[in-house]
């Protein structure tokens, strides 16, 4: 089975690529929501994440309250890193499990596409046959983050910046998807994206 990855930056429509993936048939699973379990109320994430950064990061109920984490990791590099430690493990365990519970199915998918936030960042690009990244410039990331937070500009540059550039993800990726233009022109890239995937799979050759 080919294990494709989905990356990009923040803001630039990886989510939205990620829908109509699903809607084409590939299977996704969104390392987003990973991380959130990796944290639910109960759990020994959560407890790391209290340990390490005191009371101030939990809500009157115990939950996790993510923006006050938010606030502290973007400003702080060594933060963030702590909280990757605790955090990406757990995703990543998960994500090689979903892998090959459905490699394991004699009528599984050919090909399956993990949503996968920070992949280079966190250097498990090789983990994965192919990547995909969704990209757009980065004044469009910013406007776009600007619009759908309610951030400031400074704020919008600061998220960006604990990224790895776009252009250099794109630069670094099996395939690219340009989401700077309408949403058809994404949606006809998608759907080529994933023909040649499926194509990939069905020939048993990784290119």
């Amino acid at each position: 089975m080919l294990r494709v990855a989905l990356t990009g930056g923040i803001a630039t429509g990886k989510s939205y690529c990620a829908s109509r993936l699903a809607a084409l048939g590939a299977p996704v699973l969104d390392a987003d929501v990973l991380a959130r379990d990796a944290v639910a109320p109960g759990t020994p994430g959560l407890a790391a994440v209290a340990a390490r950064f005191g009371g101030a990061v939990l809500a009157a109920d115990g939950r996790l309250n993510r923006s006050a984490l938010a606030d502290i990791v973007f400003a702080d590099p060594a933060a963030r890193a702590d909280l990757e430690a605790i955090v990406h493990p757990f995703v990543y365990n998960r994500i090689r499990q979903w892998f090959d519970d459905l490699g394991s199915r004699d009528s599984g998918p050919m090909a399956a596409v993990a949503s996968v936030p920070l992949l280079y960042e966190t250097r498990r690009e090789d983990e994965f046959d192919q990547v995909v990244v969704a990209a757009c410039s980065r004044q469009q990331q910013i406007e776009r983050l600007m619009a759908r937070d309610a951030r400031s500009l400074d704020e919008a540059r600061a998220r960006l910046a604990s990224q790895w550039p776009i252009e250099e993800k794109a630069r670094r990726a099996d395939y690219v998807v340009d989401t700077s233009g309408t949403f058809d022109e994404t949606n006809r890239q998608v759907e080529d994206v994933w023909r040649k995937l499926s194509e990939e799979s069905a020939s048993g050759v990784v290119s």
